[in-house]
């Protein structure tokens, strides 16, 4: 409407500036002498103007005569296209105009002037290639996805515009959220173009959320192919890709197939905690500890992980608590300062019942940078050294408000995962899940403290509890079992 209002009021004015020129033109004195012939001719100001404009129309006139001549003559000489092209020019500049009119209206948000200009160039040119995309871009800025969707079929139709119309309705899959189509839409669209970078993304993320785990090392093989992805990071990838497959491995209907990618996974990439782990299992299964052995002792070097700690226990289930310690020896003196190492030597030595040593491997970490863990151990050493339930009650609630520790947290959306998983579950960001402890400050429940009786028994008393703990002291102290869930990271014991 303002639009509408300011383009006639500029129009009044011009109208009213010629006025005004022409008044002027009438009022000055002066003029143009002609002579032709012998003949003198004197002109006014406003008639010398009237005159310029007709001698300029009459010289374009002239050209554009000419041109046809000349085109009639090109027709006369056997060009049987000359009329026709000297005709269709100015309808073609005219259609151009407007096909450049749209794409400036459409990156301009202006989806209403582009879809006009399309139509308009639509039925001035004669190139459905140029005009379609045009209309099905318009189509989609204003709501219309029927005639977007219309219009990209029609792109299909054309071999020159089959990759943008198969593209263009993958988009609306996609947006529609259905994924399994768009999955077939990225694949027809790669066969077209293999080397597309956008697609090969898509098909790949839509591959990695439908667990098509083969058709995701296939694309991503690709990207490496095409210059998209560094080596390493493909081997990473494809390690996850092949870790992927190997799920299940555990269980009673796993392939050896399966047993092959885990082994394979740890090969690409033997940094990779899971791949790691799952592989000493798959070489267990197969009755070679050594190999397992192996793999956890290289991949403990790059990252001591709890997962790790109990594939390695399970290298042997039937040993006793004190084999056990000695044979943990392998992976504790790799890196015997590091927090999970002295956690494990701590949940060893308490099994073990040598609660002193348990106590000397925890040393100062319950004071510096303590966890729901270490306090939970602490308070199994603190009962199995015969202290008061009071004391043993501090250190439980401890463990209730205190963070849990390192955990699975997607460095995209920095969500919380209880396992290890190739592909996020919030945001479904792939290969982003890295073992460390959340940013976020935990929140301990208000209520924690009041659920101890939960945990370790009621006390009727203080007096009876204080007996209690008296009657609880013993020359060989007995390891009490926490009735809590256990931390993250425990090692599996076998006693």
């Amino acid at each position: 409407m303002l639009w509408s209002l300011f383009k006639i009021l500029v129009f009044v004015a011009i109208i009213g500036l010629l006025a005004l020129g022409a008044q002027f033109l009438m009022q000055t004195s002066g003029g143009v002498q002609i002579t032709v012939a012998g003949t003198e001719y004197t002109l006014g100001p406003l008639q010398s103007v009237i005159v310029l404009g007709l001698l300029v129309f009459a010289v374009w006139l002239f050209f554009k005569l000419l041109s046809l001549l000349i085109a009639t003559l090109k027709f006369l000489n056997g060009d049987e296209t000359a009329l026709s092209r000297y005709f269709d020019r100015s309808r073609e500049q005219r259609g151009y105009q407007a096909l450049a009119d749209g794409v400036m209206a459409l990156a301009s948000g202006e989806g209403r002037v582009a879809m006009t200009k399309a139509s308009k160039a639509e039925k001035l040119l004669n190139k459905p290639e140029l005009t379609n995309l045009l209309v099905a871009q318009a189509a989609e800025m204003t709501g219309d996805t029927q005639k977007a969707s219309d219009t990209y079929k029609k792109l299909v139709a054309n071999n020159a515009t089959r990759f943008v119309g198969v593209r263009g309705i993958m988009k609306q899959k996609l947006a529609e959220g259905d994924d399994e189509t768009a999955r077939k839409l990225a694949e027809k669209a790669l066969a077209i173009k293999p080397r597309h970078q956008e697609t090969q993304d898509v098909l790949l993320n839509l591959q990695t959320k439908a667990q098509d785990w083969a058709g995701a090392r296939s694309t991503l093989t690709s990207k490496l192919k095409a210059g998209y992805l560094p080596r390493d990071v493909f081997k990473r990838r494809d390690a996850v890709l092949a870790l992927s497959e190997a799920k299940g491995i555990l269980d009673d209907t796993a392939t050896v197939a399966q047993q092959e990618h885990a082994i394979e996974a740890n090969r690409l990439s033997p940094d990779l905690v899971p791949a790691a782990a799952m592989a000493a299992r798959a070489y267990i299964e197969k009755g070679k500890p050594r190999p397992a052995t192996k793999i956890l002792k290289k991949a403990w070097e790059a990252q001591p992980h709890p997962d790790l700690a109990h594939a390695f226990a399970e290298i042997a289930p039937d040993e006793t608590p004190q084999d056990r310690i000695k044979r943990f020896t392998a992976l504790t003196r790799i890196h015997p300062q590091n927090m999970e190492t002295r956690l494990i030597l701590a949940e060893l030595n308490i099994v073990a019942e040598d609660f002193p040593e348990a106590r000397r491997a925890l040393g100062d970490i319950v004071e510096e940078k303590g966890d729901a863990r270490a306090y939970t151990l602490m308070a199994a050493v603190e009962r199995g050294e015969g202290s008061s339930d009071a004391v043993v009650q501090g250190w439980l609630a401890k463990a209730l408000n205190a963070p849990r520790g390192p955990q699975w947290v997607c460095d995209n959306c920095h969500d919380i995962q209880v396992e290890w998983a190739p592909v996020c579950h919030n945001c479904h960001s792939f290969d982003t899940l890295s073992w460390q402890t959340p940013q976020t400050p935990e929140i301990a429940s208000a209520t924690g403290v009041h659920m101890l009786p939960l945990i370790v028994g009621a006390l009727e008393d203080q007096s009876e509890s204080a007996e209690a703990a008296e009657d609880e002291v013993t020359d060989e102290p007995q390891v009490i079992e926490l009735d809590v869930e256990p931390a993250e990271g425990e090692v599996e014991k076998h006693a």
